[in-house]
């Protein structure tokens, strides 16, 4: 009986993805959306654009680690980050769909969407401080 060894670990999410280059995208995207939305205009005043490429580069690393990528992450915690931001749960149904629109755009399968939005409702907790109810993942 000729026996073939079979692998059964489950490929990472950032594979999946397709790694750095694709998280890199889909982070430029998303962000673009969120910055060029008013409703969030409030989160991106009076940041030069150092502290925007820092803050691009620090997002693509938290994916890319959350992925299971060989990145590490070097920013401060989410709760750190987004204290005193008053970041609403309207809010953050908007920026759920902001996500969603760079998805489609980028045609990214559903277990993939799923994964990627564990990632984001796991840190939801830390970011949204008040008006709670709302959002939740698409």
């Amino acid at each position: 009986m000729n026996r073939q060894k079979v692998d059964t670990k489950p490929t990472a999410l950032y594979q999946r993805l397709g790694g750095y280059d694709a998280i890199a995208v889909l982070v430029d995207d998303f962000a673009g959306r969120l910055s060029s939305d008013p409703k969030f205009a409030r989160f991106f005043q009076g940041s030069s654009a150092d502290s925007r490429k820092r803050r691009r580069q620090l997002f693509v690393e938290q994916v890319c680690e959350a992925a299971g990528g060989s990145c590490y992450y070097t920013g401060r915690n989410m709760k750190a980050s987004h204290e005193g931001l008053g970041i609403t749960g309207a809010d953050w149904g908007l920026m759920l769909k902001h996500l969603a629109t760079s998805f489609d755009k980028l045609r990214v399968r559903p277990p993939e969407r799923k994964a990627v939005l564990d990632i984001f409702d796991s840190t939801k907790e830390d970011i949204v401080e008040s008006g709670r109810a709302g959002g939740g993942s698409m």
